[in-house]
């Protein structure tokens, strides 16, 4: 399922080869930030597409507090207007999913022609070895790890990366001639926006999420 007429992800089956990021979230609220990151990987990276996975609900954050998930599609929406290769998707809904081991195995067959990038800031990329089978995801699509302060350093010294340390290239561009495991960092400008600072402003107003 897509959240976007006129923008959406194939159907079941395409058969046409594109190279795709993967942008996975709560998305609690998207901002210029997810916009911006994505616009810089489409660049760093040769990409078609950016998809950004709209979770139901993320295992790993709590339930309380995370605003409706037709009010978190509207925004990433409205958000990503302005950038005509980023997607906005509800997929995992329709594929039952909220782990992204288990996304990916079931996007990689559905899509089997499409090559897919797993996007992450740095700071997801210190936290995945807490995700559910989170080396599957080195295995299912190929990584790029994006620059987040203050996160970068730690988690470039952290267990996923030593884990995979012969799998990561300094080319990115180098992920897509490279069997899996295959990931890179990339060093790009960085956002001041923080869905979690956007959402203390809305306490602060009174407009805050139910």
């Amino acid at each position: 399922m897509t959240a976007k007429r006129g923008r959406s992800i194939p159907a079941f089956g395409d058969r046409q080869r594109r190279r795709v990021g993967l942008l996975g979230g709560s998305f609690n609220p998207a901002h210029a930030g997810h916009a911006h990151i994505s616009i810089e990987a489409i660049k760093a990276l040769a990409l078609d597409q950016v998809w950004w996975l709209v979770s139901p609900q993320n295992p790993l954050k709590p339930a309380r507090g995370m605003a409706p998930l037709g009010k978190r599609l509207d925004e990433a929406l409205r958000v990503a207007a302005a950038t005509p290769k980023v997607v906005v998707t509800d997929i995992e809904r329709t594929l039952g999913t909220i782990r992204t081991a288990a996304t990916l195995a079931k996007l990689t067959a559905r899509y089997p022609r499409i090559a897919f990038v797993w996007l992450m800031g740095a700071d997801n990329l210190a936290q995945c070895p807490r995700w559910w089978r989170w080396t599957q995801v080195f295995g299912r699509a190929r990584v790029a790890v994006l620059d987040r302060s203050p996160y970068s350093y730690r988690a470039l010294a952290g267990t996923a990366a030593q884990r995979f340390a012969r799998a990561r290239t300094r080319r990115p561009s180098a992920i897509w001639t490279r069997p899996l495991p295959a990931w890179t960092y990339l060093a790009i400008r960085r956002h001041p926006a923080s869905a979690t600072a956007i959402r203390a402003g809305l306490k602060t107003t009174g407009d805050h999420h139910p």
